[in-house]
């Protein structure tokens, strides 16, 4: 029988019939790591531009005044009631929780005593008036000295102190807390303030302060 009775047949099929399924779920995977990537950095961008543009801030502590109610001499001790009054404003967009914070008086360099704050939340962007109380009770003042060695004081005392003769004090407050970020992150941040006051002794009047 002639060869060319017999029609032949071609064979259309890849040899290998699944490399295309093969390389579609390469490609797939590809373009799923692409996207996972990119979606990584534009998470990571939004967050260290919001950081950089809405960096949390420390509040602001203003000092609007000092008093005290009452002041007394006595045998060389100072006893009295200390107020001070200040505004702390939030400068951040959230809120601003505070804990931990305090008032220190400080005199001649040393530590007096310390009162704490309670704590308390300032809205963004809000402000909150504080005030804080000290009591004091016999602190031993210096005693006043003499116009010149041998000599003699002709100042008339007042429970040991000349008239006229003034004391300075030292505040220290702090603030202690902590500003929500994105709703979710929590970031510390601490203020605090200093302020120098002077007072006529024998009376209690404040001559004034700085901060």
């Amino acid at each position: 029988m002639n060869e060319s009775q017999f029609p032949h047949r071609s064979n259309h099929h890849h040899p290998y019939p699944y490399n295309s399924k093969s390389r579609s779920g390469r490609t797939n995977l590809a373009s799923c790591v692409v996207a996972t990537v990119f979606l990584l950095a534009l998470a990571a961008a939004a967050v260290a531009v919001y950081f950089f543009l809405f960096k949390p801030k420390s509040p602001v502590i203003a000092v609007n005044a000092v008093q005290f109610p009452t002041f007394s001499v006595s045998n060389g001790t100072v006893n009295f009631e200390f107020f001070q009054y200040v505004t702390v404003t939030n400068p951040n967009r959230d809120e601003f929780s505070h804990y931990d914070s305090s008032l220190q008086l400080v005199y001649s360099g040393e530590p007096v005593g310390i009162v704490f704050i309670p704590a308390g939340r300032i809205v963004g962007g809000g402000r909150q008036k504080m005030s804080a109380k000290f009591d004091l009770q016999k602190y031993p003042l210096p005693q006043p000295q003499k116009a010149a060695i041998g000599g003699s004081d002709d100042g008339a005392t007042v429970g040991g102190v000349v008239p006229g003769e003034t004391m300075e004090i030292e505040t220290r407050m702090k603030l202690v807390g902590r500003v929500r970020v994105l709703k979710v992150f929590m970031h510390g941040v601490e203020s605090r303030v200093k302020c120098g006051v002077s007072i006529e002794v024998t009376r209690g009047t404040v001559l004034g302060f700085r901060c």
